[in-house]
């Protein structure tokens, strides 16, 4: 082999082990895209590699990635907690808040739960949400959904309240309480189940917090009145997802409300 094509194979090889470098960081860099998956919200659609109905008990189910937690629903409860991510797609789920309502169909909450909780990675491709498990297949898979811009304004009804130890039903035996938020305002009132209230609140991202409850006097039967006064008194932040309303203490759910 003369000295000129032994310049052109050497100029060869240096290139093609460019181009392969160029790739190899090229690859790294599309899976290190961490801040891509959070602010968004992401519908469930596999499971263990089973498909998912578009609704669950009525339900879309989905999970919501935010900057150090999460929430999600598999069409029953809302569950939710502390999220770390790191590079090269690692990513870990905490065990934590999870309203404790009973539903027709328990599976998909039941196997997104533990889907959350066995997952160490992650990978988006095609727009599609991966969460993995070493380099098994895909726990779970999520498309990307379009949210709608968050309005508390309107009538809401609770359906869930975290503490006593009487039935939800027992405790409101007769009516619901519900809650009217008059955004431009700041101000909320509704029925507490037996007495009228008023109060103002506050609210900044994800938190909320109400002032002095202000109701009429008449006397009520039960502890119903109390527990919600109580309850909503320790509320310090809030998720939506469709028409339900959580409202959330530290990571525990402690008040869940349906839009009327």
């Amino acid at each position: 082999m003369n000295a000129k094509n032994i310049v052109i194979l050497f100029t060869l090889i240096i290139g093609l082990a460019g181009c392969s470098v160029f790739k190899n960081n090229s690859e790294i860099q599309d899976t290190d895209n961490s801040e891509s998956i959070v602010g968004k919200k992401w519908q469930l659609i596999e499971i263990n590699g089973k498909p998912v109905a578009n609704q669950i008990n009525g339900k879309v189910p989905f999970l919501k990635l935010e900057e150090k937690n999460y929430s999600a629903s598999g069409g029953c409860n809302g569950i939710g907690g502390e999220l770390t991510r790191s590079k090269n797609g690692r990513i870990r789920f905490a065990q934590g808040m999870s309203t404790m309502m009973a539903c027709p169909d328990m599976s998909i909450e039941q196997a997104l739960s533990k889907a959350l909780l066995a997952a160490d990675n992650y990978s988006v491709k095609n727009g599609i949400l991966s969460l993995n498990k070493a380099k098994m297949a895909p726990l779970a898979k999520f498309k990307l959904m379009q949210e709608n811009k968050q309005d508390l304004s309107g009538t809401w009804e609770l359906d869930y309240i975290s503490g006593p130890r009487i039935a939800f039903d027992g405790l409101y035996p007769n009516r619901k309480p519900t809650l009217v938020f008059d955004t431009s305002a700041g101000k909320i009132n509704g029925n507490s189940s037996c007495n009228n209230y008023n109060a103002t609140f506050k609210t900044e991202g994800n938190t909320i917090s109400f002032g002095p409850i202000m109701s009429t006097k008449m006397a009520c039967d039960g502890n119903g009145e109390a527990t919600f006064f109580s309850t909503l008194a320790k509320v310090n932040t809030y998720s939506m997802s469709e028409n339900t309303l959580t409202f959330i203490m530290g990571d525990i759910a402690i008040m869940r409300f349906q839009r009327k």
